[in-house]
């Protein structure tokens, strides 16, 4: 069979390769003659896309979900034990990888927004401490120059006096 394959016979084979006793896409391409690449991609696509009604139904890939659905899915994924997250994974056409990033992403979206200090409050702060930093370097300098300055007149002389 070479060509353009009917969505059902595409159901049929990931069926073949996803249900119980499962064959690996290396050998159902020897029984149906069709090429081990293009059944592992139907494989991948169902896994990602899910089915409904006998044909390749694609859902939204994880790029598109919002910020609420990426929430929902971690706090979701969280809540189950091992086996029964490799089968809500498969249903909602994610990886692992998602989720672990999404769970970064909100995590550092929370940290972000307690540091960013959106508050005038604290900018004011935040201003004010950096002149005080600013005024304390120039004082320090100040203070270093008229050291130097005195002692500078101790070894070399007041020039005052000479005139």
């Amino acid at each position: 069979m070479k060509g353009n394959y009917s969505n059902s016979f595409k159901e049929t084979m990931v069926k073949k390769m996803s249900g119980k006793d499962a064959k690996s896409a290396t050998a159902l391409a020897e029984e149906v003659a069709v090429p081990q690449s293009t059944l592992s991609r139907w494989l991948r696509e169902y896994g990602r896309f899910g089915s409904t009604e006998g044909r390749m139904n694609k859902k939204k890939r994880p790029q598109n979900w919002t910020a609420e659905d990426k929430l929902k899915a971690v706090i979701a994924y969280e809540g189950k034990n091992e086996d029964e997250r490799g089968q809500y994974l498969r249903s909602q056409g994610l990886y692992s990888v998602d989720i672990d990033r999404w769970r970064e992403e909100i995590l550092e979206a929370l940290s972000k927004k307690r540091k960013r200090g959106k508050n005038p409050k604290d900018r004011r702060i935040r201003d004010l401490e950096r002149e005080l930093r600013r005024k304390e370097k120039a004082l320090a300098e100040t203070a270093a120059l008229l050291v130097l300055k005195k002692k500078a007149q101790v070894i070399w002389g007041d020039n005052e006096d000479e005139r």
